[in-house]
């Protein structure tokens, strides 16, 4: 699924009115219609409904959607803020619309000064101010509004996307000036802001309703920002033959855990065990020996000569793909070795956890870094890689973006949409996963399934789309068993044959 920016959204809007063809305000009826069953869905009849509606077509849609609510039997009243007395065409058609029907509970148009309603905890505000056009922060009244809205119990849905919300960056927007919608029915596909951790507040419940706008377009157009879809998983994933042996899936080497730290090392290689390599070797100090024995019979021991910490590169000629970090430590001498293993290594390699925070107390590191490594941080150890606090999520990803050209990287940004830079600019965002997987050790499960996937053959794009995927899907199978909550990150593992299962289906 392609994520277009504001422009494209206006774009895609013309297209579709232009090629359908269809008028304007038959469009903005469509979207109406989708937006009321929503609603619909949502809420009872006896709940009284105001709807705050701007001068432009987010406030036509509004206006729509009133008459549609009235309609159906809500008791609806309206806020029509027509300050500058100009609507756009299509406001304009449905506010005289909305009028002729007499079936509104009550119209205003402010013009000038405005008395706000009274909004109880039973009262349901349809928030239609300000859609996806939205450039700048809002201020004045428009401001007090929102605030007034956001300092009352009642239920808010947003048409769109919540007013006040840009549609991409909102790195120096006023964060008290957003509205804070309970739900939020946005048309047609999602919106770059909603994808980030630090706007969820506002957005609350996401839905995406199709109203059917250009597949031509959205088909011809090329998109910056894309979300994994379960179809492009499946044309990825290979077919396993019947007469292969061990030697024809691969081998993947883990370099993990230090003292105190063999869990880390036990997730990562049974991760990659069950993510298809066909061996798994498994470096470690020698104080993990005996817990790695046991608990992964099947990797492969190779064991440090230093008791407590990953101390010297490991011959890696006949190894397919290279992991690195999952509780690695950040001794000085493992970091030496660390940097070693990575220039002499030919095969493909994914850093994370304390590899990366090795790399973050040695930046001049990162030039040595060849070309089509696999980063895999979460926010934190982003930030401390680049040396520099982010004002907000999506200067993160910007940040992130930018590092994965400049270094010809795959630069793997963990987080509930966790979202995967390329070297050539594209971000691809991952559907799949929730909170319950917000616990220890998730990471490593991941590093593992990644570093088995290189091992069987994948490409760097295709191991890091399916890994993410298959992490985050083994997640949402795994709490319809067991429940956010109690949630591990070795039930990841026990639940990934599941996610490979529903994927090949």
């Amino acid at each position: 699924m392609k994520i277009f920016t504001g422009t494209q959204i206006h774009e895609l809007d013309n297209y579709t009115i232009e090629h359908e063809p269809i008028a304007s305000i038959d469009l903005m009826e469509r979207a109406a219609k989708a937006l009321s069953f929503a609603i619909c869905e949502q809420w009872p009849t006896t709940m009284p409904v105001v709807v705050f509606v701007g001068p432009g077509n987010n406030g036509g849609d509004a206006l729509a959607v009133a008459r549609l609510l009235a309609n159906k039997g809500y008791q609806v009243s309206v806020y029509l803020f027509n300050i500058h007395n100009k609507l756009s065409p299509d406001c304009a058609t449905n506010r005289q619309r909305a009028i002729d029907s007499h079936q509104l509970h009550n119209f205003n148009e402010i013009t000038l000064n405005f008395d706000p309603p009274h909004l109880g905890k039973d009262t349901l505000v349809v928030d239609g101010l300000f859609g996806s056009g939205l450039n700048k922060p809002l201020a004045g009244g428009f401001a007090s509004l929102v605030k007034y809205i956001n300092n009352s119990p009642c239920k808010v849905v947003s048409i769109d996307i919540p007013s006040g919300l840009m549609t991409e960056d909102n790195t120096y927007n006023i964060q008290a000036n957003i509205i804070q919608a309970d739900l939020t029915l946005t048309l047609q596909q999602k919106k770059l802001s909603m994808l980030m951790a630090d706007n969820q507040q506002y957005v609350g419940r996401l839905k995406v309703l199709d109203i059917r706008l250009s597949p031509e377009y959205i088909r011809q157009t090329k998109a910056h920002y894309t979300i994994t879809e379960e179809n492009d998983i499946r044309s990825l994933l290979r077919t396993r033959g019947d007469f292969v042996h061990k030697g024809d899936m691969g081998s993947a080497m883990l370099i993990a855990g230090c003292y105190g730290m063999s869990g880390a090392a036990t997730l990562s290689a049974r991760a990659c065990l069950r993510s298809g390599a066909g061996k798994v070797y498994l470096h470690t100090p020698k104080c993990n020996y005996s817990i790695l024995q046991m608990n992964v019979p099947e990797a492969v021991m190779s064991i440090d000569k230093e008791e407590t910490y990953f101390s010297q590169p490991v011959n890696t000629d006949d190894i397919d793909a290279l992991g690195i970090g999952p509780g690695l430590g950040k001794n000085e001498n493992s970091a030496i070795a660390m940097i070693a293993q990575i220039r002499g290594c030919q095969c493909p390699v994914v850093l994370d956890a304390d590899a990366i925070n090795i790399l973050a107390n040695h930046r001049a590191w990162m030039q040595q870094l060849p070309q089509g490594i696999i980063l895999t941080p979460h926010a934190a150890e982003f930030d401390r890689l680049t040396g520099t606090g982010s004002n907000s999520c999506y200067d993160r990803l910007m940040k992130a973006g930018d590092m994965a050209q400049r270094f010809k990287a795959y630069i793997l940004l963990k987080g509930h949409y966790s979202a995967l830079c390329l070297p050539d600019g594209d971000i691809i965002f991952n559907s799949t996963g929730n909170s319950g997987m917000a616990t220890a050790g998730s990471g490593d499960v991941l590093t593992g399934i990644i570093t088995g996937l290189l091992a069987r053959g994948y490409q760097q794009r295709e191991a890091c789309l399916l890994g993410m995927y298959l992490h985050g899907l083994a997640g949402d199978i795994a709490i319809k068993d067991l429940g956010k909550e109690s949630l591990i990150a070795s039930d990841l593992i026990q639940f990934l044959p599941k996610a490979f299962l529903r994927v090949n289906d």
